[in-house]
């Protein structure tokens, strides 16, 4: 029986592959998610929120937006907001790429970058990594062609871990055509501790051609609530925010990402214990003899190669994040279910 026939670009794209079930949701490292229950005042907030839910939220994010402007010194009409960082991500390139267009990006780098450049019906030329995960800012600046509509710099990278450093980025942006659109990804940018990391508010700041990404996905605890937004030039936030579906980020999300900002001391206490708690867990790796590279995010890196899908089957119930022939991504967890993970990480070290 004859069916309808999709685009033929689908018929090569990856499917996203979301992190494997676990044990329990203590025992899920695979999804970079912050391992703490939603803080009470963000609950108390949503609370209010849901008795509105038969009401349309406010499509441009206006409360949100004013409390972002706030609290990043950024102008208003500078923000686009959509289903987390990913969907705005989707939305710029739909505004941006036209069918062979190219989008340079480092690669192994967040796993759905191929999909969106795919989608939006440009052509993906991924900048293999240096053998410590970072980005190779001079390979990517020599793929930039005169086809080149987009590049991302994904900092720290997802999956492995490292940052760009500050200057390093600024004289990677401004030595590219001014046309070309540059995205730093910064969906982990409240982990990072590293003093010479990239600031992308910074780079921005003089720049028309740089947007930033953040989310409330990862620091802020509200993965399921998907909220993401991009600070960028305001002719380019614009045109970015013609392309998101109207009343995307529901009012519900919208209220816990206020919440959430306001509660800003107490969300960076527990960022803190994160971060306290990445260095526990990589070092007892370095120690048991794996190879990790430097961890910005709340993640480290296991470039395990081909032993990568293997790994993931033995550390199981514990849930991580394998990507065949290259390595596996481990959230950090709390401390019980690092220390469960650790254990089977060491046994399979040493069988």
């Amino acid at each position: 029986m004859a069916t309808p026939t999709s685009r033929d670009v689908l018929a090569s794209m990856p499917v996203y592959k979301p992190g494997r079930v676990a044990l329990d949701e203590a025992h899920k490292l695979s999804s970079n998610e912050l391992p703490y229950p939603p803080l009470p005042s963000v609950l108390e907030r949503l609370a209010g929120e849901l008795g509105r839910i038969n009401r349309y939220p406010d499509a441009g994010n206006t409360a949100l937006v004013e409390r972002l402007s706030q609290a990043l010194g950024q102008p208003a009409e500078s923000f686009a907001a959509s289903t987390g960082s990913v969907a705005v991500l989707y939305s710029l390139l739909s505004a941006y790429c036209s069918p062979g267009d190219e989008v340079v990006y480092a690669w192994r780098s967040f796993e759905a970058y191929p999909i969106a450049v795919g989608l939006a019906g440009a052509r993906s030329v991924g900048v293999p990594l240096t053998a410590d995960g970072r980005h190779d800012l001079d390979a990517m600046a020599a793929a930039v062609t005169d086809r080149t509509k987009v590049v991302m710099v994904c900092t720290p990278n997802n999956p492995t871990g490292p940052v760009v450093e500050h200057d390093a980025l600024v004289r990677f942006v401004d030595a590219l055509p001014p046309q070309v659109l540059v995205v730093v990804d910064e969906a982990y940018v409240e982990f990072v501790r590293d003093p010479a990391a990239a600031r992308g508010l910074d780079v921005l700041e003089g720049r028309p051609n740089v947007v930033v990404l953040r989310t409330f996905s990862k620091a802020y605890g509200l993965a399921g609530l998907r909220v993401g937004y991009a600070v960028a030039h305001p002719l380019v936030a614009q045109e970015i925010r013609k392309v998101v579906a109207p009343f995307s980020v529901s009012g519900v999300a919208q209220a816990a990402a206020i919440a959430s900002l306001d509660a800003a001391d107490e969300l960076a206490a527990r960022v803190d214990a994160v971060v306290a708690e990445r260095t526990r867990l990589r070092d007892a790796l370095l120690e048991a003899g794996f190879e990790v590279p430097e961890a910005q995010g709340n993640f480290v890196w296991l470039p395990l190669g081909d032993d990568a899908l293997d790994f993931a089957e033995a550390v199981a119930p514990v849930s991580v994040r394998p990507f065949a022939g290259d390595g596996v991504r481990v959230s950090v967890g709390l401390p019980e279910a690092d220390d469960h993970f650790l254990g089977l990480a060491k046994a399979w070290r040493e069988r």
